[in-house]
């Protein structure tokens, strides 16, 4: 047990940082590896690879993941601010590349390839987009002769404008909402949140009408008879199979169907095998860890790190919401992972970065004063900075 007597930065890190959020982390680290067991053996054993090939390279990737939470939780607000802009600078540049020469897969060009190596760029703009935004809006509100504001507001197209010609409309999606939400919390006026929204529903109807495969999967899902289902009715079946629960662990057959049953539709696989009740666990675990993020933004004094550690639990939150709405038929279906549960590198690996900033964000730091020495019985000077 560390003593609070010692001075260095290990110690000085453990009785800072927020333990409940890293317990919640690594629950959701250990579940992933327990579920991945199920859904991960049938897509191996299609596709001629070792019966526990995505296990093992998903333990393989928690070491690194592991360390880049804890290594970025170091990281001072100035640093945090530098390593976000210099890693979305970075991504934005690489999606650009991998629209343009990345391999094709699944009708996209999302993925960039270093060797027997894939990336997936758009994974690690999401946090980076989400720290730069925060750092613009408490700018702009902290400082008048800094237009944040503007700046923040065309941050949003010069990120996803790269994503749709991919195209990737859910990762653009989620990116867009998480934006509207620090614009939200940053002070918009609600007749600016319904404007935003308004013009989220032309965008949605415009992907509909210009997207192939935007429009594809919103009529497959309006009407079941409309076209190919597959993926959706066995998502539907291993949640009717498995009950309250479940068949159990190794027992589900719906698993052997779906070929994403290790990424996409692990969420389904694990109501089959292990129940509804644990699914329902599941959710709790999440929910649990953004309540907890969005408590430490409640209680911070500092703009950007309340807009930062909002912006962080948003996404999320909002991506494990997408992921299980999807492999419960409430949404189309996203291409999108559950955070720490699903089998991915890219991943795993932007989700420690985005961790990691939280964790950071969240320690406890010394309060920055600025009551300025004045003699006993004179008034203090005003605090700066409030947002208003």
């Amino acid at each position: 047990m560390m003593s609070r007597a010692e001075r260095t930065p290990l110690t000085d890190w453990w009785w800072t940082v927020d333990r409940g959020l890293l317990a919640g982390l690594t629950a959701l680290m250990v579940a992933g590896l327990v579920f991945l067991m199920g859904g991960g053996p049938p897509v191996a054993e299609k596709i001629g690879l070792p019966t526990f090939h995505f296990l093992n390279r998903q333990a393989m990737y928690l070491a690194p993941t592991i360390l880049i939470i804890v290594a970025v939780s170091f990281l001072s607000l100035r640093h945090i601010r530098r390593v976000a802009l210099a890693t979305w600078i970075v991504g934005v540049t690489l999606c650009i590349l991998a629209g343009k020469f990345g391999p094709e897969i699944k009708g996209a060009h999302r993925w960039i390839q270093f060797g027997p190596f894939g990336l997936q760029p758009s994974e690690f703009v999401k946090p980076a987009f989400v720290v730069v935004a925060a750092w613009a809006f408490s700018e702009g509100a902290q400082r008048r002769d800094m237009p944040g504001g503007l700046l923040a507001i065309l941050l949003l197209p010069v990120t996803i404008v790269p994503l749709i010609l991919q195209p990737d409309f859910g990762q653009t999606m989620l990116i867009t909402i998480v934006w509207c939400s620090l614009f939200f919390v940053a002070g918009l006026h609600w007749f600016w949140v319904a404007g935003l929204g308004v013009a989220g529903l032309v965008g949605v109807g415009v992907a509909y009408q210009f997207l192939h495969h935007v429009r594809e999967r919103i009529t497959r899902f309006l009407d079941k008879d409309s076209g190919d289902s597959f993926q959706e009715y066995w998502a539907r079946e291993s949640f009717n199979s498995g009950g309250w629960f479940g068949t159990g662990p190794g027992e589900g057959v719906a698993k052997r169907h779906l070929p994403d049953a290790h990424t996409d539709f692990i969420f389904s696989v694990t109501g089959e095998e292990f129940g509804v009740l644990v699914c329902l666990g599941l959710v709790c675990l999440f929910a649990y860890i953004v309540m907890r993020g969005l408590k430490l933004a409640r209680r911070t004094d500092d703009t950007f790190s309340r807009l930062a550690i909002t912006g962080l639990t948003t996404l999320f939150g909002l991506q494990a919401c997408i992921n299980m709405a999807v492999n419960v038929r409430l949404m189309p279906a996203k291409g999108m992972t559950l955070p720490f549960v699903s089998y991915g590198g890219s991943s795993l690996i932007s989700l420690a970065l985005g961790m990691g900033f939280l964790v950071a964000l969240t320690r406890k730091r010394p309060r920055m004063s600025t009551l300025s020495q004045k003699p006993p019985g004179t008034a203090p000077a005003t605090v700066a900075g409030v947002m208003r």
